[in-house]
């Protein structure tokens, strides 16, 4: 059945796929038909997250795909211990033009170049205050995470500033935070990556967080850097002693597609996710674990079964992140990783 209803919506652009099949399950849930009935196999914590933050399972939806907060339930409802919605920005934008988004069903991919499109700041504080007041009336939510980046218009120099305001907006409704920098769909965003603009970046925003009554604070990064990059990324999160990292973001690489090369160019520039992404990243988590092993690490990026959510376990991980994987596998995916 869901071979065949894919198939369907494989007809449709990515995008209009993504939001037809998300705005019915939305409304089958909110009609009693999409119910999580089933019970945690291992309540438990993730290391660095909080003891009093329990997780059902070990599988989280990453960044991106809730964009703005809508289907946080009908997600829940499906499986997921935990969503991570934004990437959001203070204001409000539309993103790149379309189309965007592009499967590569022969390599379980995806290619995107949203660009950061979301409603900003505003409308995600006015639907997670929802949440959380549904949720303080002993209505079951998953773990909240928010994903915050910069608006295209502002330059690199002033980048702290949009974050800080994010964090400062939405920081009573998250349960963990992450600091996108290495999105490859905004222009000169990885820049941010560097040494001192992290410094800067990460100084800034534990200042706003500790004042506030300090909640864990993660920075994702991009596979595309160099192993010392990276090491030298994960030494200043211990340095400014944020809680860890999540591994990792989409790539710029094309090397060892399926998809002819033809198709590939005619598709153009954007991150690529999924199947393809899955030697890196579990690369990338490795590294980081032997030279951090008590760091919080969450590995995303090509995580498409049951074996490779284990692999990724092994290899260290605290809490896994699927996306492509899950527009691929569906549910059924969810259900096997919750046995992880």
């Amino acid at each position: 059945m869901f071979k065949l209803a894919q198939a369907m919506l494989f007809l449709l652009p990515a995008e209009t796929a993504h939001y037809f099949t998300m705005n019915l399950l939305k409304v089958c849930h909110q009609l009693g038909l999409i119910r999580n009935t089933t019970r945690p196999l291992n309540r438990h914590n993730v290391r660095g997250l909080g003891d009093d933050l329990w997780f059902n399972n070990r599988v989280g939806l990453a960044a991106g795909f809730d964009k703005n907060a809508h289907y946080v339930e009908v997600l829940h409802a499906l499986g997921f211990a935990a969503i991570e919605v934004g990437t959001v920005t203070p204001r409000g934008q539309a993103g790149n033009p379309k189309p965007r988004l592009f499967r590569l069903k022969r390599d379980k991919a995806l290619i995107n170049r949203l660009g950061f499109n979301n409603e900003g700041v505003d409308a995600m504080e006015r639907r997670l205050m929802y949440l959380r007041g549904k949720q303080a009336s002993n209505h079951s939510l998953p773990v909240i995470g928010i994903n915050i980046g910069k608006n295209k218009s502002t330059p690199n120099e002033q980048a702290a500033e949009d974050y800080v305001y994010c964090l400062e907006r939405l920081h009573a409704y998250g349960d963990y935070f992450v600091v996108n920098v290495s999105s490859p769909n905004t222009p000169g965003l990885r820049a941010l990556q560097g040494k001192d603009s992290l410094v800067e970046l990460l100084t800034k925003l534990q200042e706003v967080n500790k004042a506030k009554g300090p909640k864990p604070l993660l920075l994702k990064v991009a596979p595309d850097l160099t192993d010392e990059a990276l090491l030298e990324a994960a030494a200043v999160v211990t340095e400014l002693q944020c809680t860890g990292m999540v591994l990792t973001n989409t790539t710029v690489s094309r090397e060892g597609l399926v998809t002819s090369s033809h198709s590939v160019d005619a598709i153009g520039n954007g991150g690529l996710s999924g199947e393809p992404l899955a030697l890196r990243s579990g690369e990338v988590l490795a590294l980081i674990r032997k030279a951090y092993p008590d760091m919080t690490l969450v590995s995303v990026g090509g995580i498409n079964s049951k074996e490779e959510g284990q692999k990724r376990l092994d290899l260290g991980a605290d809490f896994l992140q699927v996306y492509t994987g899950f527009v691929y596998g569906g549910p059924r995916l969810i259900k096997r990783l919750k046995e992880l």
